[in-house]
This record gives C-alpha cells, structure tokens and sequence, in this order.
C-alpha cells in the first residue's frame, strides 16, 4: 500500500483549536490487509485534547482489501458486464474520550469506506482520484462545521 503519513499533519480548522497539528508514529495494524499510526504529539493549541495510550487510544487505521477483485470478463453474446465486484477500502480513525466524571474513556470511531468498482482503477483512474480530492476538501473545507455539528447540533 502506499498510504503513508509524513508527521506532523495540520488539522482542519475546528472552533477552539488553534493551527492543530499531529504527530504520528507507526503502530501495529489489527491484520495484514492495514496500516496504523498512533498520535504522538499534538501541537497549536489544542489544551485538554489527550494523547495516544492503550486505555485512550488515538489511532488512524488504513485497510485495503485482502484480495483485489478484478473485472470479470464480458458476455461473449452481449458484450455486456453482468455484475461488477467491488474493493471495499475503509479508514477508521478511534479517539477515547470522556462520557462524564470517574467514568473510563470510550471509543468515538470515525470510519470512511471507499468502494471502488473492480476495472474502475485501471480504465478511469483520474475520476477516482477527482472524487477522492473533492471529497477531503470538502470535509477540509468544512471541518469547523463537521465538528460543529458533531458538538452542537447546528447544520
């Protein structure tokens, strides 16, 4: 796979974080199929915000199929493609947090998956890649929003 995550990373924009940085460190992933890094260090002002451990975790995870399906072969009479198998690709990034007082961290779990129709990869690459940036700017763009939402309710 070639994700890979050169430190820091600068975090979007969000109400109450200032310039918000991450540092990550490569950690173990749960199977072979994924990548895993650990936040290290959080730099701009983030106070309060808490850092990787076992009990607290705060981990970005990358998993890609374990077999690529390819596209099957068309129809010798119709020329058509029956059904197109799908690469399901998923990031999931956990955070512990805080429920209430004396009460242990849980887990808040975001998670993106990516289905990608098999053949799509090779013959039309450049829309995967157009979605892919439109999508994170998008979420850049709005990531104060996102939060907002996630914290206050406004849309």
């Amino acid at each position: 796979m070639s994700i890979t995550v050169t430190s820091p990373v600068t975090g979007g924009a969000q109400t109450g974080l200032t310039s918000p940085t991450a540092t990550y460190v490569v950690d173990v992933a749960p199977d072979v199929n994924g990548k895993q890094w650990y936040v290290s260090a959080l730099g701009g002002t983030q106070t309060n915000a808490r850092l990787h451990s076992i009990s607290d975790p705060f981990t970005a995870l990358f998993v890609a199929p374990k077999v690529r399906k390819g596209l099957p072969a068309a129809n010798p009479v119709t020329g058509l493609i029956g059904s197109v198998p799908t690469n399901t690709y998923m990031f999931k990034m956990q955070k512990g947090v805080n429920v209430a007082a004396n009460q242990a961290q849980r887990i808040l779990s975001l998670r993106l998956l990516v289905d990608v129709p098999a053949g799509a990869d090779s013959y039309d690459a450049v829309n995967i890649r157009a979605a892919l940036s439109a999508f994170i700017g998008l979420l850049n763009a709005n990531s104060a929003g996102f939060g907002d939402s996630l914290t206050v309710g406004s849309f």
